[in-house]
């Protein structure tokens, strides 16, 4: 193949200068398409990696972050519901506290509960997720970012577009949902700017049937409304071939109601939660020689939350504020061609006030440094990082925290056996550490708590093929055995409840995917993907206790997804269902806190068209095919058939110089 374009290459010349002897005329040559399987990182990477591209979000129907990474396996989504019920991600039954979230290079974080809350993220600017579980094959990146046990990647499209590009969508569907997006991206020479703005709103307000105990409840979802504004602008300047400096800002704000739990016959909820949170970021970049590169990020980040209940015991309001400076630096080098090292170094600044009465508005200062090696030596890949966490806090009152200081290390091994087959081994050591709710949280605070210990091996296999250029399948298995220990639990004492160190939890777990795409010719193909998950997580605290050996709350034994996807030069259909096993509501598996499984079902049908050289796309999405209201979280019932139709239009400028 190489030969052969070398040729047609040194011909084209010859050939035009012969035709510019004899005549003026201008030949134009059509444009040739070359098109390709495009194989998934999960299959090249030494520990689990999982990932959606934009385009792959928009044919499958895919209309939230949460939406997004249920798709994925070992991944379970807390979902309270309705349009704007809040969404936590918890990996192989660590709980969501164990991941963490970077958006554009820059760790995103909450010190108050330690969980980041996924709704707020659209994905209108979305260009890639991804989840990678243990020890990653880059190393070039963040110290923070090796302090967790899973890690989900965003990126926006700001950094995937250098032409002009205005695009807007607008979408409508049930429960009055009405969200307007508008996306604009400029290229002037070595600078590029990206404005990105959304508004939400819907009443949530859908009927639902629910069996409490013995009684069915037949009611509507009320206190379910939500509007909701974000927006960025993003700038980044090249300033020469080895450097690049961007910069972002971003602004969110949401009012919605909390529908709340479904107790008896008792759908009323009068609790609301208002959030606004601000964040500024700069990156900046320098590849320095071939073989050194060094990178460097400062973020400043300002949240505000206020929550309001009106009960029959009167009017209550609380508001947490949170104030975070982060500062991180990475060196990397390759010092021999095989070997690749780096070093990195976070700061973080963390301060939390509340309106509860004695509150310790505490302050933490957090540094984290790691050191990590990447090898490739023929069909070997090794990488190896340990991490040295020191945290240090202050209170205005009362007494603080000793403090937390630990190293972690963490490995993995990939083995090149066979040209499609590759085997994989991973282990990792890592603890979170409590949030300053668990620590300071009036009343229910414990500030001797110990970090919740993490230590989990994978052993996987991956394996890839292409038959003559026109299917292609890819397969990955991936088994793990973990321990939690100290794990950070709510127990009753006395009047009122406090978090102690009480747990310690059992892993063992298998993750499945596949991925089957066949084409025919360059404008049809059918792509089939599956994932499953098989988790056995229980609890091993105390063999006196009664619940001993049961497994974990909200923690199904049996999960997954499948997808069917039809793309033609006409439209594209597409056929999803995501199911998920029994659990239970509480840690103690019997019949009353048996949560029982369900399916759901949707089917997306979208069509692109060219009008005056512009591009304009429909999408449909139907949900929940079987009209069940499923809990995800117990007496938190979800929405039953619903739809949502799409319409986007993209146009195209040019690079001004």
């Amino acid at each position: 193949m190489r030969r052969l374009a070398s040729c047609i290459l040194l011909l084209c010349p010859f050939g035009t200068m012969a035709q510019t002897a004899n005549t003026d005329s201008v030949h134009t040559i059509q444009e040739v398409v070359v098109s390709g399987f495009r194989i998934a990182g999960n299959v090249w990477a030494s520990s689990p990696v999982q990932t959606l591209s934009h385009t792959d979000m928009e044919r499958l129907g895919i209309r939230d972050m949460g939406d997004a990474l249920k798709r994925f396996a070992g991944v379970q989504v807390k979902d309270y519901g309705g349009v704007g019920g809040m969404k936590t991600v918890n990996i192989r039954g660590l709980g969501a506290g164990h991941t963490g979230v970077v958006y554009d290079d820059v760790q995103v974080g909450d010190c108050q509960s330690g969980q980041v809350d996924l709704s707020r993220f659209t994905l209108d600017n979305v260009s890639l997720v991804s989840l990678q579980v243990g020890q990653a094959d880059d190393i070039y990146q963040s110290a923070k970012a090796y302090a967790s046990a899973g890690l989900i990647n965003i990126r926006t499209l700001e950094d995937s577009d250098t032409a002009g590009r205005l695009s807007a969508t607008v979408r409508t569907g049930s429960y009055g949902l009405l969200s307007p997006a508008l996306l604009f991206h400029q290229q002037y020479s070595r600078l590029r700017i990206g404005v990105y703005g959304n508004h939400e709103r819907a009443d949530g307000v859908y009927d639902f049937k629910l069996k409490n105990g013995n009684k069915t409840i037949r009611e509507r979802r009320s206190n379910s409304d939500i509007e909701t504004w974000h927006g960025e602008l993003n700038m980044a300047w090249q300033t020469d071939s080895r450097q690049i400096l961007k910069w972002k800002a971003y602004g969110f704000t949401s009012h919605r109601g909390l529908p709340g739990a479904v107790i008896y016959d008792n759908p009323h909820s009068a609790e609301r939660l208002t959030d606004k949170n601000v964040f500024t970021q700069v990156f900046y970049e320098n590849r320095l020689k071939p073989r050194i590169r060094f990178k460097t990020a400062a973020k400043w980040n300002y949240a505000w939350t206020r929550y309001s209940d009106d009960p029959a015991g009167g009017y209550k309001e609380d508001t947490y504020r949170q104030q975070e400076a982060y500062l991180t630096a990475t060196l990397w080098c390759e010092p021999l061609r095989e070997l690749h090292l780096s070093l990195a170094q976070d700061y973080a600044y963390n301060h939390l006030t509340m309106t509860l009465p004695q509150a310790s508005d505490p302050t933490r200062n957090s540094l984290w440094t790691a050191l990590a090696a990447n090898c490739h030596t023929g069909r070997f890949v090794f990488n190896a990082s340990v991490l040295a966490t020191n945290i240090t806090e202050k209170v205005k009152l009362g007494r603080a925290s000793g403090g937390f200081h630990r190293l972690s290390p963490a490995f993995s091994l990939q083995w090149h056996c066979l040209r499609h087959l590759r085997f994989r081994l991973g282990y990792k050591d890592i603890f979170r550490t409590p949030t300053l709710n668990e620590l300071y949280y009036t009343g229910v605070g414990n500030r001797c708590l110990e970090p919740e210990t993490s230590r989990q091996w994978n052993l996987g296999a991956t394996y890839c093929q292409t038959f003559r250029q026109t299917l292609q399948l890819s397969l990955t298995a991936d088994g793990y055995l973990g321990n939690v220990t100290d794990k950070i639990i709510a127990v009753p004492k006395m009047f009122y409840w406090q978090m102690m160190n009480a747990g310690k939890v059992h892993q063992t777990g298998l993750d499945l995917s596949m991925n089957i795409e066949r084409r025919w010719g360059g404008k049809t193909s059918l792509a089939v993907t599956g994932s499953y998950s098989f988790l056995k997580a229980t609890d091993r605290t105390d063999p006196a206790d009664v619940y001993y050996g049961d497994q974990i709350a909200y923690t199904p034994r049996h999960s997954g997804a499948a997808g069917i996807l039809l793309h033609t030069s006409w439209a594209d259909l597409g056929y999803n269902v995501l199911w998920m096993g029994e659990r239970y509501s509480l840690g103690y598996a019997i019949p009353q806190n048996r949560m029982a499984g369900f399916a759901d079902h949707c089917i997306t049908l979208s069509k692109e068209l060219r009008v005056f050289r512009q591009q304009l796309r429909i999408r449909f999405d139907l949900r929940n095919l079987g009209n069940k209201n499923y809990e995800i979280v117990r007496f938190y019932p979800m929405p039953g058939t619903n739809w949502r139709l799409s319409i986007s239009w993209k146009g195209r400028g040019k690079v001004k110089r």
